[in-house]
């Protein structure tokens, strides 16, 4: 392989069998004990054993026919709605699973950031932890020694270093998770979602932990929700769809055709199945209605007027904690505003199953004329993302003709008072 190409990929794919109990892993002797008791549930449900059959063959392809290179030095952002195989990919390349069809070739040593935390043990101390999943991680204990102060400068937990992380905060655990794996040496570094837990100021230093990285010449892949950080970080992009490559090429253009194909045939109101990422979510949000300041139902709204979002959601899993956000883009798809349920006071939503709730939020318009999308982002208490809703699209309109021709730079009015006076005394 040319030491210009980090990563080559050539027809890869990836196929899971379905609705399955009997993992490969198992022996001949434990795949006889559980064939009975499988097959007593299966008939229970099924009614027939030719429709067990027939279930227990159906299969999955989450990456199909995958090839593409990835230059040393180059920063990738792989693009897509979840399900598409974004993890799937960097999971063949972590070699945490084999692909299908295909191959991929990667020239350099690589690192992972997939799940940040994996390999902690609760029982042990924030120091004990560092060595164990710097182990876990690949470095050596030389390594670990050489960087400990850095990471736990890094971590901001070293008050805290000799404590059992069963006692850490969700934010303290996810602090020196990432402190440890991102003070990885390798020609590599697969990044998954990591960027979309902890408070702002973290995922600032995170941000810049990355950039920082890719700043060596290292080779980055980036997988994010985030299209507005992506564009910032990343130079190239590639996007993912049912497992398919869509799109590969310059971020910008990229970025762009994963906007356009978010459907925009969504409008406020009821919230159908396919709406959701996966269905039934944890948390289902079922309707969304957008008031005018009459409170009448509406698709647009004009500029600096007050309005109401009203989202009625039921929740499947009353064992989690949830919370709402949303978020409104421009027709690039930057991120313009945003607003989450617990930051505005309101505790993390909870509920009994088969009963519905209300969450309102009511605000004033900031955007100038256009056309705008809302997305409805929904997190569990662990900050891991269990549903989304993208693409409500929002039309803001102006007073009048006038006042539309004045207001055409920009996507957000800034609330002021200008005033003019005479001065007494000349310069």
């Amino acid at each position: 392989m040319s030491q210009e190409v980090a990563i080559r990929v050539s027809g890869l794919g990836k196929r899971y069998r379905l609705g399955h109990t009997l993992e490969m892993s198992m022996s001949f002797r434990e795949r006889l004990m559980c064939l009975p008791f499988e097959l007593a549930e299966r008939l229970r449900r099924t009614g027939n054993v030719a429709a067990w059959r027939r279930r227990r063959a159906e299969t999955f392809w989450a990456l199909r026919d995958l090839s593409f290179e990835v230059r040393r030095g180059e920063v990738l952002a792989v693009i897509g709605r979840n399900g598409a195989g974004k993890s799937t990919l960097l999971k063949i390349f972590s070699r945490i699973t084999p692909p299908t069809t295909g191959r991929a070739v990667l020239n350099g040593s690589v690192r992972s950031l997939l799940e940040i935390g994996t390999g902690f043990h609760y029982e042990l101390t924030g120091r004990e932890n560092i060595y164990l999943n710097g182990a876990i991680l690949g470095m050596r204990r030389a390594e670990i020694d050489r960087k400990f102060d850095e990471i736990v400068a890094f971590s901001e937990v070293e008050k805290f270093l000799d404590t059992p992380v069963k006692r850490y905060s969700s934010g303290m655990f996810v602090k020196l998770g990432f402190a440890v794996a991102a003070h990885l040496d390798s020609d590599i570094l697969l990044v998954d979602e990591v960027l979309a837990v902890g408070d702002l100021q973290f995922q600032r230093k995170c941000l810049g932990k990355v950039q920082e990285v890719a700043a060596e010449g290292r080779t980055v892949l980036f997988v994010s929700h985030n299209m507005q950080v992506l564009q910032r970080v990343c130079t190239t992009g590639l996007y993912l769809k049912e497992g398919s490559i869509v799109q590969h090429g310059d971020i910008d253009s990229v970025v762009k055709r994963y906007i356009s194909d978010i459907p925009q045939t969504r409008s406020f109101g009821a919230i159908t199945p396919s709406m959701h990422t996966v269905y039934p979510p944890p948390l289902e949000v079922f309707r969304i209605r957008l008031l005018n300041h009459n409170a009448l139902p509406t698709a647009s709204v004009l500029v600096d007027e007050a309005f109401t979002l009203q989202l009625d959601y039921r929740i499947h899993d009353s064992g989690q904690s949830y919370r709402v956000g949303l978020a409104w883009r421009n027709s690039e798809g930057i991120l313009l505003a945003s607003v989450i349920s617990t930051a505005e006071g309101v505790p993390w939503l909870r509920g009994q199953p088969h009963r519905s709730y209300r969450l309102t939020i009511e605000a004033v318009n900031p955007f100038l004329p256009g056309g705008y999308a809302l997305d409805v982002v929904v997190r569990n208490y662990a900050e891991e993302i269990v549903d989304m809703i993208q693409g409500l699209p929002l039309t803001v309109e102006a007073l009048s003709v006038s006042h539309s021709s004045v207001m055409t730079i920009g996507n957000i009015r800034l609330p002021a008072r200008l005033r003019v006076e005479e001065l007494q005394h000349a310069l």
